[in-house]
């Protein structure tokens, strides 16, 4: 099944369909940067920087020689600022750039006609604006002839050790209802004979194969200290022999202080006084658990004072790569770019875990 990424960033959403079976044909964005990751780790596919909406669909399909209709998934996350909780409501605006891309998607779908459609977005998507572009998006594919479903899922559920609510839009034009993606894991494993359910992956679960780090250490690549310790860090490593990214960013001194005044579960507000900033996310400064579900990742995931990065037994952030093993990346998948930029790559990018089974939904049938 031939698959094309529109908005591809670094490669997520891609990753997880070639994990459930897809040939990925092609990965588009913008960002020179997400392109350089995608084409690291998909250098069998046709790698595009440009600008999804002067994309002309026709022109991409005679490229890799396919004509209207022949493509079997079209996918795509299109950027999502203006619909973001972490955007102030009075400046999200319903006709924002950040939100027509979502109409540059249907214009693709609409144009090509892909036997099936996936696109991805931030949940609050899904009901923002009065369920303006929800609206919309099922209304222009149901006249393309498709059937059309859409839910917000909760990647935590889904076998990735975080807690992101992402919503998804699946449709299919053979006349079948796509399926919907069924849980995997939950809160408690459940003892029922007829359920497949398994508990939460917890960043301990996730992590605690990876070689410790004072902040300021590490090399890429780098050796495993020990064997896989569970079934999660087993798929993780997927026969690598090495771990890339896993570099432990030097803080500066004041920043140091702070994490190691803090004790695991501890944060901003656990700081003594003469180190507390004035102001800051409840969240900052805060350090992990071993036993606790990994908050939503972003972009900003390399600065110590925007979220809850702190390491749950080192004085210091997660690296690129354990942030990369919270969202579900197989320790293969290689992060190019600054540091910085690897972060933004990683915490705009869907769990290719996550990925993976939407994908799988599709295949269910054939």
């Amino acid at each position: 099944m031939k698959a094309i990424d529109l908005f591809c960033g670094c490669g997520g959403l891609s990753a997880g369909l070639r994990d459930a079976g897809f040939e990925i044909l092609a990965g588009i964005d913008i960002e020179p940067h997400y392109i350089q990751t995608f084409t690291e780790n998909f250098p069998d596919s046709l790698s595009i920087c440009s600008d999804v909406s002067k994309t002309k669909s026709l022109e991409l399909l005679e490229s890799l020689n396919l004509k209207v209709g022949e493509l079997d998934l079209l996918a795509g996350g299109p950027p999502c600022q203006g619909f973001s909780k972490n955007v102030p409501r009075a400046q999200r605006q319903l006709d924002s750039e950040n939100n027509t891309l979502v109409k540059t998607f249907l214009e693709h779908c609409e144009a090509m006609l892909p036997k099936w459609i996936l696109m991805e977005n931030v949940a609050e998507m899904r009901n923002g604006f009065g369920k303006h572009y929800t609206d919309e998006i099922v209304e222009r594919l149901t006249n393309a002839g498709y059937k059309v479903i859409h839910g917000v899922h909760n990647a935590a559920d889904f076998g990735v050790p975080q807690r992101r609510r992402r919503a998804f839009f699946m449709a299919r034009r053979d006349g079948a209802l796509p399926k919907e993606p069924v849980a995997t894991h939950s809160k408690i494993e459940s003892h029922d004979l007829f359920s497949n359910s398994k508990s939460h992956i917890t960043v301990w679960d996730a992590i605690s194969d990876l070689r410790p780090l004072e902040h300021g250490e590490g090399t890429s690549p780098d050796t495993y200290i020990t064997d896989p310790q569970n079934d999660y860090q087993r798929y993780m490593r997927n026969g690598c022999k090495s771990t890339f990214n896993h570099i432990a960013k030097k803080m500066n001194p004041i920043q140091y202080e702070r994490i190691t005044s803090l004790q695991p579960g501890q944060g901003i507000k656990n700081l003594p006084d003469h180190l507390r900033p004035k102001g800051g996310y409840s969240g900052a400064y805060g350090r992990l658990t071993e036993d606790m579900i990994m908050p939503t990742i972003t972009r900003w995931v390399f600065h110590a004072g925007s979220g809850r990065w702190g390491h749950p037994r080192d004085y210091r952030l997660i690296t690129i790569r354990e942030a990369a093993r919270l969202h579900g990346y197989k320790d293969c998948f290689i992060f190019k770019g600054s540091y910085t930029q690897q972060a933004g790559q990683l915490g705009n990018s869907v769990p290719p875990l996550l990925a993976k089974i939407m994908g799988e939904a599709f295949l269910t049938d054939c």
